[in-house]
């Protein structure tokens, strides 16, 4: 195998090996996603391959930030895993950042920030030793529903550094994104939504919903039922991957 895949290789598995609470990496999460981690470890254990980033699946609200600013957009809730819904009135609402009040839609829409409530399914991305190696998990993740995979890098540059191809397995079949609130830009002190969100208690907008709670109920019952198909096709690819 070439050298410069052993030695990126040892790298990305000892930032790996750093315990939860001290890895860092840009997610909203913040760390490796704890339903992929067996995976991960499995795919890592292969010496022709090597996971450089990874997500198990999601469903979040995010509020955009302010037009023709870059960034500034802030997550109200993210989940990794299917969501226990709540049954009293209004805690769905709360639960994902939005006022617990009357239904409304913005008189100005250039001026409204938008709440996106988004399912997006497992993706990964796979540096491997060879072409061959490449083409193997490209086979695997499009036999198991990861429709969009693909392999990039396959061409060297140079007879003395050999390809070492990136794989991305990831779907959009699963995806959805539904606007279901917006922002007035009125601050409020009260904390966003702590079930595995990220936003902790700082200050965030008034944000006003479009949508009935009932609605978002169903949302989030199709996004539950996304995760599982999720996790199926995830171990059609484990099992394709490991069967040599």
């Amino acid at each position: 195998m070439p050298a410069s895949f052993d030695v990126r290789k040892a790298k990305i598995l000892s930032e790996l090996g750093t315990p939860d609470e001290q890895y860092e990496d840009l997610s909203p999460k913040g760390s490796v996603d704890s339903g992929i981690r067996d995976l991960i470890l499995e795919i890592n254990s292969l010496p022709q391959y090597v996971t450089t980033s990874s997500c198990a699946g999601r469903v979040s609200a995010y509020l955009e930030g302010t037009k023709g600013a870059k960034g500034g957009g802030q997550w109200l809730f993210t989940s990794h895993d299917a969501v226990d819904l709540p049954v009293a009135d209004g805690a769905v609402y709360q639960l994902l950042g939005l006022e617990n009040g009357e239904v409304a839609v913005p008189c100005e829409v250039e001026e409204a920030r938008f709440v996106h409530l988004k399912f997006e399914p497992m993706i990964l991305h796979i540096l491997t030793a060879t072409p061959q190696a490449a083409q193997h998990a490209a086979t695997a993740a499009l036999t198991s529903g990861f429709r969009e995979s693909g392999i990039t890098g396959i061409l060297s540059s140079s007879s003395n550094h050999p390809a070492t191809p990136m794989v991305a397995v990831r779907s959009s079949g699963l995806v959805f994104d539904c606007i279901i609130g917006y922002s007035t830009n009125v601050s409020l002190s009260e904390p966003i939504s702590s079930h595995a969100s990220t936003g902790g208690e700082a200050s965030r907008p008034k944000i006003v919903p479009m949508v009935s709670e009932g609605y978002l109920r169903t949302l989030l019952g199709i996004a539950n039922q996304r995760f599982k198909t999720n996790e199926e096709r995830r171990e059609r690819f484990r099992k394709g991957l490991l069967r040599r």
